[in-house]
């Protein structure tokens, strides 16, 4: 079983503990914004930009704050100017890491992600060192709990899923990234709410960690997850979830 499933999955329930909404907010209003300036702001037009509205709506963002943040990103309102970025680093053991943040100041993010890598065991790598181990899929998490398999994959199926795979506990539904707000729409109609659902960078190929190694590994993709600029954080660690769930306690 992956270990990037455990994480996306127990990341779910830690943040349902204590998730900060201000900072939800503030991820979700640059997401908008960038999405907005990219690709305009009907989300009729914009299959990115209407997921992310769907996100912030479930989070119960205010409709304005929705608004004034696509205003933004189309040049209706003024406001700050966010720049993507992506950071390939290695975590501890050797693991590959993927960095996604969104940053008004670029110099400041890499300074702090380069210090937060630093103080975890890990450090940044040259661009492209890492970025050839994943592939970029969409990726929902269900517990088998909500769902059954049948129900499950005719519905993901349908909508263009490419896959379902058992990992464990939970139900994994791969798709294409252009395909994913649809598969992910369907599965909601069904009255199942996933445990984690994002356009991803899955790894090839895990790589096993124990002991310190994982303790450290895990206390690294937290600290990354807390950072305001970073929307996603991903990995090609495999760890057992006991681990992992010893290390949030």
């Amino acid at each position: 079983m992956s270990g990037h499933s455990k994480w996306a999955s127990i990341k779910h329930k830690k943040g349902a503990l204590d998730a900060k909404r201000g900072k939800i907010f503030t991820r979700l209003i640059k997401e908008l914004t960038v999405a907005a300036r990219a690709a305009g702001g009907d989300p009729d037009m914009n299959p990115r930009l209407r997921t992310i509205i769907a996100d912030a709506k479930q989070n119960n963002m205010p409709a304005e704050n929705i608004k004034r943040a696509i205003r933004r990103g189309t040049g209706e309102e003024p406001g700050v100017s966010y720049e993507e970025v992506m950071y390939e680093a290695y975590g501890p053991g050797g693991a590959a890491v993927i960095i996604d943040a969104l940053t008004d100041n670029k110099n400041r993010a890499v300074g702090e992600i380069r210090h937060i890598l630093t103080k975890h065991a890990g450090n940044l790598a040259e661009t492209n060192a890492v970025a050839w181990m994943f592939t970029k899929r969409g990726y929902i998490v269900i517990s088998k709990k909500k769902a059954k398999e049948e129900d499950l994959m005719t519905a993901a199926l349908d909508a263009g899923a490419d896959d379902l795979r058992d990992d464990g506990d939970n139900w994994e539904v791969l798709t294409s990234p252009e395909t994913y707000p649809q598969v992910l729409e369907a599965i909601k109609k069904l009255g199942i709410e996933p445990d984690a659902a994002e356009v991803s960078m899955l790894p090839q190929n895990y790589l096993k960690l124990e002991g310190k190694q994982a303790q450290q590994m895990v206390k690294l993709m937290d600290a990354l997850d807390d950072h305001d600029d970073v929307r996603h954080v991903w990995s090609n660690f495999d760890i057992e979830e006991k681990e992992i769930e010893a290390s949030l306690a």
